[in-house]
């Protein structure tokens, strides 16, 4: 499963996608539930394979599927059979290769273009939780007992064929070391590793980023990695530091820099009226070859950076 290391020979920059939850929230989709986006497979899966292709027609080489917030613990407790949330999280990858493959079979939208990638959504375990954990970490669970949670839903995932993982918004080390470790018993499977972090030089548990990036860098599984669900205006320092403790591709997709509310389950607005600016310039330049959006970030957001960026020389 080298595709996307393929892609990046092809091509100096791929682009990710834009928030997948919100953008469905914004679209009138209902999120006020423990499964957040995994919800939406429950009830309008159509409408997740219409972000998808949008997301593909402002120019995203990778879509990221919404699987984030399932687990077989979530959906079991909404009284879904262990069957039933298999197949679900399964379903969330056929969605997005679908939007794909509409996407691909209009001869105009291949021009310039790479065949895009799908990469399945692994959230942390405190997306599970749902009261903001992935931003402040401290489960209080070991790396076996973080490997033994995600396990079954790696398995679902990888059984549903698509072309990497996405460990994603990751707050500490400890459950890095887990998804790294796991990613071992299968040996045919890469990912990208991408944290949360709290500011400039941490993660959102409190530990150095650089500790993080390292474990990444001592995976041969590992075929990128960087942060997400971060605030934009820490990135590029982030990838500086990143660059210092690896030479595997880094990539950045920040959320717009609205803090999340935990209490009350939903984005504090107001600060991404101007979208990201010029900040991607900086993202690259500081290292990036993947680099998107999170939470709160939209199709105009993917195609404003890629116009931006369209006619920059970088060196790699």
């Amino acid at each position: 499963m080298k595709k996307l290391e393929n892609l990046l020979q092809q091509q100096r920059i791929l682009f990710l996608d834009g928030g997948l939850a919100t953008e469905l929230e914004a679209r009138g989709a209902s999120l006020q539930d423990p499964l957040w986006s995994a919800k939406v497979l429950l009830e309008q899966p159509e409408l997740i394979r219409q972000v998808h292709l949008d997301y593909f027609l402002a120019g995203a080489d990778v879509a990221v599927t919404a699987s984030y917030q399932a687990s077989f613990e979530g959906l079991q407790r909404r009284g879904l059979s262990r069957q039933k949330a298999r197949e679900l999280m399964q379903l969330s990858v056929r969605l997005a290769g679908e939007a794909r493959r509409r996407f691909w079979d209009v001869e105009n939208n291949r021009q310039g273009r790479l065949f895009p990638l799908v990469a399945a959504s692994v959230g942390p375990y405190g997306a599970f939780l749902a009261d903001g954990s992935e931003y402040r970490g401290r489960y209080g669970l070991s790396v076996r007992e973080l490997m033994d949670w995600h396990r079954p839903r790696l398995e679902a995932l990888l059984n549903a064929g698509p072309d990497l993982l996405a460990f994603e918004t990751i707050p500490c080390p400890e459950e890095a070391e887990a998804l790294l470790r796991l990613l071992e018993e299968y040996p045919g499977a890469t990912a990208w590793l991408s944290f949360s972090c709290r500011d400039a030089s941490r993660l959102s548990q409190g530990e150095p980023f650089s500790e993080g990036v390292r474990l990444a860098n001592g995976s041969p599984q590992a075929v990128a990695a960087g942060l997400n669900c971060t605030a934009p205006r820490y990135a590029a320092a982030l990838l500086q530091e990143a660059k210092k403790h690896t030479k595997k591709p880094l990539l950045a997709y920040p959320n717009s820099g609205e803090p999340w509310d935990a209490a009350h389950h939903c984005w504090i607005s107001g600060s991404h009226e101007q979208g990201f600016g010029k900040l991607p310039l900086e993202w690259v330049r500081a290292g990036a070859r993947l680099i998107g959006g999170c939470c709160r970030t939209r199709p105009g957001d993917i195609k404003a950076m890629k116009a931006l960026l369209s006619g920059e020389q970088f060196e790699f």
